[in-house]
């Protein structure tokens, strides 16, 4: 059997300030930091192989911080654009809430949680798994819309020796 944790990257400063973030580099707010360590805390007994992150700073920042909680910082680390989050275009840097003003509740929520309407000048979820989704080709359309990792949580996968999903659960 093998194992996979997906971590999402922990509270960004524009996560704490309530932004459309993307592909916008913003650090780690002290939160997020916080959240990258406790996580690790959950991982300690874990032996990883490698780690897989998007090139985005948060996400490294995490991951780095994950890997020395739990004292394996040598390991090999691919990281790779296509693992990237969303990208949110033009609404990027914009706050959610006068964004919903702006536009309505409604319009806003279909940006982000309708799987095929794109924000403008951004990408669909639809455009976002095929991006991804080579990573993690067992995924289904309807588990990738429900697939909304908190920052800072180890999500684990227990997969047989043909990649199917026996199990997951938070740690």
């Amino acid at each position: 059997m093998s194992k996979l944790v997906l971590i999402r990257h922990g509270e960004s400063q524009w996560n704490l300030e309530n932004r459309f973030t993307g592909w916008v580099d913003v650090s780690l707010s002290p939160k997020g930091i916080e959240e990258a360590k406790a996580a690790g805390k959950k991982l300690a007994g874990f032996a990883f192989d490698r780690a897989f992150s998007s090139v985005l700073a948060r996400a490294n920042e995490t991951l780095r911080i994950v890997l020395e909680v739990i004292g394996q910082t040598a390991i090999p680390i691919e990281k790779d654009k296509a693992l990237n989050e969303r990208m949110y275009g033009e609404l990027q840097g914009l706050n959610k809430a006068e964004t919903a003003k702006k536009y309505g509740d409604e319009q806003v929520k279909i940006w982000r949680r309708s799987y095929d309407v794109r924000p403008p000048g951004g990408e669909s979820l639809k455009d976002t798994a095929e991006r991804v989704l080579p990573y993690y080709d067992r995924l289904t359309r309807e588990q990738v819309l429900e697939l909304n990792i908190p920052t800072g949580a180890p999500l684990l996968y227990e997969l047989d020796n043909h990649g199917t999903v026996l199990s997951h659960r938070y740690l």
